[in-house]
């Protein structure tokens, strides 16, 4: 039986998870705001303008729109400078292992992402010939945990909602996955993931048996 297997992008294929951190929490320290690891948390799954309105709140700052626009080009800019060396070693262990099984399986393989980067992160990454679908920032008006993202990919790979498999890394994706009645993977820390069906530490820890399980 064919599914759809559906991958977020930061912090599950690749980490780009710190070069966001350190993009955001410069545009914070031209705020005089205190931006840790623990606050970047907070913006995981979420959209560029929700994140700079979480930073703002974190420091009680008020900004004009205008101001407020300059700051989400700044961050953008900044963040893609880091991308521009990226290769195939910033994949994640044991994701393209995965990627690899799902192809021979001939499963169907979407990405769905908040990031408006995602196709040249996974061409610099030389895995964009995996994917059957990508869905992305630039494809979608609602942030997660609202599953238009996800139900985007479905509808793009033709497999109903409860056929596909969700791989997420954020509070917001499972929960995303869970609205849409998807299966959803947890990949990270249980005590944060706690509302997926089935959560893994990282990919390597995933059997081409439990690949075969959801298959079935």
């Amino acid at each position: 039986m064919k599914k759809a297997f559906i991958f977020d992008l930061d912090g599950v294929i690749v980490d780009t998870a710190k070069y966001h951190f350190l993009a955001w929490q410069k545009i914070a320290q031209a705020l005089h705001i205190n931006f840790t690891h623990e606050h970047n948390e907070l913006l995981k799954g979420v959209s560029r303008v929700r994140s700079l309105d979480i930073i703002l709140e974190l420091g009680n700052v008020q900004v004009s729109q205008a101001e407020k626009d300059k700051m989400l080009i700044q961050k953008n800019e900044d963040y893609l400078s880091y991308l521009v060396d990226m290769d195939e070693s910033e994949i994640l262990p044991g994701v393209f292992k995965i990627l690899q099984l799902l192809k021979d399986k001939n499963q169907g393989i979407a990405l769905g992402s908040a990031s408006k980067n995602a196709r040249p992160i996974l061409e610099k990454t030389g895995i964009l010939s995996y994917f059957d679908a990508i869905v992305d920032g630039n494809d979608v008006s609602n942030a997660k945990p609202d599953p238009e993202v996800f139900l985007k990919a479905a509808q793009l790979l033709n497999i109903e909602p409860k056929n596909a498999i969700v791989f997420e890394d954020s509070v917001a994706g499972i929960q995303a996955a869970n609205i849409a009645e998807m299966v959803s993977i947890g990949i990270g820390e249980e005590t944060i993931l706690h509302e997926a069906e089935y959560i893994f530490k990282d990919f390597t820890l995933i059997e081409e048996s439990f690949i075969q399980k959801l298959i079935n």
